[in-house]
Formats: structure tokens, sequence, C-alpha cells
């Protein structure tokens, strides 16, 4: 047993039989999250795939963080490409039981990383221009696609600590929307499954000003008016597996 999976035992699925191929670390995680009625992603989302409810009610995030010390097993982080930006829109779903996610966008300021991920993983990566600094507790993050013939979605945003660090607990929102490992892929088609694993969750409340939101431009804008649920987490290191062909 590697000692980065010391905490298996706390993890709510089980591991891939077959080794880890990808690692890096995440930091200044932030979870937006809006209530979205399940008919307004439908035509969104893979037929093969339910959309996930808690209490009647799907939900939609957008989470921007850093990630650094990407590296392939058996070799060191490359040191012009391991560190870089990203901003996720993921919405929740199952899969013949099991829970998992599926990103409606993924935007990195990377083009390798871009071209690589719809390489390999066959995620919907597309580049953007993006920024991150911290002035002493508080986060600024904006992004603006730059894609070639992409539409020119915005995201601009302030955060910081609210609360205490907490794990979530089973058949709370929190455990819902974070405690899940693999996402899931259409690609013509087939299905595919990408595991990932990390330890618990470890998130906090967090105060957030939204500055400019206009990514999922194909929703209505009203779902996004409302205040966002929002958390944080401060990092978190991550290993990933190729992704399988489930049908």
């Amino acid at each position: 047993m590697h000692k980065e999976f010391s905490e298996t035992s706390q993890r709510p699925f089980s591991l891939p039989s077959r080794p880890w191929v990808m690692t890096q670390e995440w930091h200044h995680l932030l979870f937006c999250h809006w209530r979205i009625p399940p008919e307004m992603l439908r035509e969104y989302v893979p037929k093969e795939l339910e959309i996930d409810l808690f209490d009647g009610t799907s939900w939609i995030g957008l989470t921007p963080f850093k990630a650094s010390k990407t590296r392939i097993r058996g070799l060191p982080a490359p040191p012009a490409l391991h560190s870089f930006l990203e901003l996720n829109v993921r919405v929740y779903v199952t899969y013949k039981g099991a829970p998992g996610i599926y990103f409606l966008s993924l935007d990195a300021n990377s083009w390798p990383v871009v071209l690589g991920a719809k390489t390999a993983a066959l995620l919907p990566y597309q580049h953007a221009s993006m920024k991150l600094s911290k002035e002493e507790e508080t986060v600024h993050f904006q992004s603006k696609r730059t894609h070639p013939g992409e539409p020119d979605e915005r995201f601009s945003v302030s955060y910081k600590p609210e609360s205490d660090t907490f794990i979530p607990i089973r058949g709370t929102l929190e455990f819902f929307l974070y405690e899940r490992y693999c996402f899931f892929i259409k690609k013509g088609k087939r299905l595919f499954r990408g595991d990932i694993h990390h330890d618990r969750w470890r998130v906090c409340n967090a105060e957030c000003m939204i500055h400019q939101n206009t990514m999922v431009s194909f929703l209505p804008r009203r779902y996004f008016q409302e205040k966002p649920m929002v958390h944080l987490s401060k990092e978190k290191q991550a290993f990933a597996w190729t992704i399988k062909k489930l049908r």
C-alpha cells in the first residue's frame, strides 16, 4: 500500500486495482454551488447518466483552483508544465448507482494541459487567460476563455475562509457534493469513467464576492443570480487513473 493512500479506510468508495498514472496538488479550491432544476441540465448530460438529486434538486458547481507538481507516475514534474490554473463547471450524476461528476466544461491557462487532457482523458478542456493572487487570507481569481471558436465566458471572484475546517458527514449536502471519486465522459457513442483518489475532503465555509460570471452561457442566468453555497479547501494531493470504457 502506497503511503499516499494511508487514509483509504476513510474513503467512501473503493480504489481501482490498477496503478495510478498521474498525480498533482490542488490549491485554493473554491466551490460555488447553485440549485438548478434537473430538467434544465438533461439535454447537456449524456442520457446514460442519471442526474443526481439532493432533497429533490440538482446542483451545478464552479470550481477555480491552482494545480501544481503535476507529474506522470515514475517521472519528475516537468519544470515548465507542472503548474497551471483551472476552472471547472461540474454537475452531479450517477451511473448504475455509482456517484460521480460530469464536467460541462474545464478551462485551463496552459495549452499543453488543454491538448494533453483532451487527448489522454477525452475531457472537454478549453484554453483561458487566468490570474490568481492572494492578499493575506483573500484569494482573487479571474478567468477569460480564449479558446478559438468557443464562447467568451468569464469568471472573476474574491474569496476567503470564514469558519473552521470540517470533514463532511455522510447524509449532508456537503458529503453529496464532495465525496465523489470518479467522473464520466461521453465520446461519440462510448461512455468512459475516470477514477481519482485523495484523502477525505476538508472544507470550510467561505465568504466570496463574485465580480463577474458569464460561465455556462447556455443556461438561463436567473439560476446564477441566487446567492451560492460556498466552501473552500486550501490544498489536496490527488491521484488519477487512465480512463476506462464502460460501454
